[in-house]
């Protein structure tokens, strides 16, 4: 079944192209641990990724490779999701076995044999664009995975002073300033598309590490603001972060990261109008444009 699961696409263009060196990676993974891929593949942001159901020995898993520059392949952010290993009693993927590749110092290789969680994402983008109906179990075992993982020791780290600094006054103006106050271990990519449902499961921890106290939950509010109901829903679910001085600067420091991506690689530019609407609301708040 790998064999048809993999099939390549017609070469149209360089997308075409990669997509189909991508889907030889993860044939050339599933050979080295012993599996069989499954399922259809899927792409991660800008190709960077390819994952599949696989099954081997031991049952269904999921297969990940990821592709980048050698100057990008090192360091927290290349073995995030093995380091993530550590943090236990939450509704993760566990990574089960790892190995590396290079290609001719072209590109650098990871492939991650990884436990499989049931469900499916809450969404296909990282925006909401759509209503997602979670019950309220759901929404409690979210509180309780984060507040789990903000107590959890760590020497990652995700971001620092100086680079909130720079992003907001990249975004907002040179005289913005954000000062933070608390740090906390974050999984510092929690949007929509890197949730399951209807059993939380979350997704994707490369990023993780410690950073700006309640950045997780700003970040969810965040991708939400295409989808008034959505927003309005994850506000009722953590007003006592999203109106705290420190909720507040998550929030405008979120909005900063993702107007970045908005300008540099042209990611959901339909969510910039609401984050600049909803930052203008934050920086009026008291002690917080300093």
């Amino acid at each position: 079944m790998t064999q048809a699961t993999l099939a390549p696409e017609p070469d149209s263009d360089a997308d075409a192209r990669f997509r189909n060196w991508m889907r030889l990676n993860l044939a050339r993974a599933a050979e080295q641990f012993g599996l069989s891929v499954t399922g259809v593949p899927v792409f991660g942001w800008r190709l960077r990724s390819i994952g599949a159901i696989a099954h081997g020995p031991n049952g269904a898993c999921w297969l990940r490779v990821v592709s980048e520059q050698p100057q990008w392949a090192t360091g927290e952010f290349w073995t995030g999701n093995q380091d993530a290993n550590v943090l236990t009693g939450l509704p993760k993927p566990v990574v089960l076995a790892s190995t590396e590749w290079d290609e001719a110092g072209w590109r650098s290789q990871r492939a991650e044999v990884m436990t499989l969680l049931p469900g499916e994402p809450c969404s296909p983008s990282d925006v909401a664009r759509t209503e997602i109906e979670l019950p309220d179990l759901w929404w409690g075992e979210l509180r309780r995975s984060l507040r789990r993982l903000a107590a959890a020791p760590t020497t990652r780290i995700t971001v620092t002073q100086g680079r909130v600094n720079g992003l907001v006054r990249a975004a907002f103006g040179r005289h913005r300033n954000l000062q933070i106050n608390h740090w906390e271990t974050i999984h510092g990519d929690l949007h929509w598309s890197n949730l399951l449902q209807p059993q939380l499961g979350i997704l994707d921890w490369e990023m993780w590490g410690k950073g700006p106290a309640d950045t997780d939950v700003a970040t969810l509010y965040c991708y939400s603001l295409r989808n008034p109901d959505l927003a309005h829903r994850v506000h009722s679910e953590f007003p006592e972060i999203l109106e705290s001085p420190d909720g507040t600067i998550a929030q405008l420091w979120v909005a900063a990261r993702l107007l970045k991506r908005i300008r540099k690689s042209g990611d959901f530019p339909d969510l910039e109008t609401p984050l600049r609407k909803n930052s203008e609301k934050l920086f009026s708040r008291p002690g917080i444009d300093v």
